[in-house]
């Protein structure tokens, strides 16, 4: 969809989301350079209406929001900015805008895993390991999954808890990648948990 800068003269609100924990950090403007500039370097860069000028969040504090994504409304004249952010998102030292904490549970980590791993679904293969596993197909993915299943078993049995943990994790990643192979996500694993434990 067009984004609407003329609505409000030339200027565009943004809505910042950390792209893990999905909290809102700040909200702030942008005009098409702005934009622009998001884009081609990935660090959020704004429009300030008191200074007149264009600004890049962080450049003075490294408090950078280093772009996700980036999407506009239904109405095209609001976005919603998805990033990673390097420390608090407000001036004053807060996490956010609104005085709350962002706080970093790995748990949150993996639905913005599965968001990297659905757009790598389509992507080149020469692009990222994720593509080529993509584009190996199911039978490959299994394949890999089964191997990471029988790495974990033998680090588990050697007593070997940090290459155990090691594994767990590549297990994991693969059995995402496999999921969204065949259509599904971790929430559609967490549902059939859910249901056998009668919730």
């Amino acid at each position: 969809m067009k984004i609407d800068f003329e609505k409000n003269n030339g200027l565009v609100p943004v809505i910042v989301q950390d792209a893990t924990t999905a909290k809102v950090l700040m909200m702030a403007y942008m005009n098409e350079e702005a934009l622009s500039l998001t884009k081609k370097n990935k660090k959020l860069t704004f429009y300030s209406r008191s200074r007149k000028e264009i600004w890049v969040k962080g450049e003075t504090s490294g408090n950078y929001l280093h772009l996700v994504d980036i999407k506009v409304d239904c109405d095209g004249d609001t976005l919603l900015a998805r990033a990673i952010p390097d420390g608090p998102a407000c001036h004053t030292g807060s996490d956010t805008c609104w005085h709350e904490v962002n706080k970093k549970d790995s748990l949150e980590f993996v639905s913005y895993l599965e968001n990297i791993i659905e757009e790598r679904k389509d992507a080149d293969p020469d692009s990222s390991y994720t593509a080529r596993l993509f584009d190996k197909g199911v039978k490959k993915i299994s394949q890999k999954v089964g191997e990471e299943a029988v790495e974990l078993i033998l680090e588990a049995m050697d007593d070997r808890d940090d290459l155990m943990l090691e594994e767990s994790a590549d297990l994991v990643y693969h059995l995402l990648v496999l999921l969204h192979a065949k259509g599904y996500a971790f929430r559609d694993v967490a549902a059939t948990l859910r249901k056998r434990h009668k919730i």
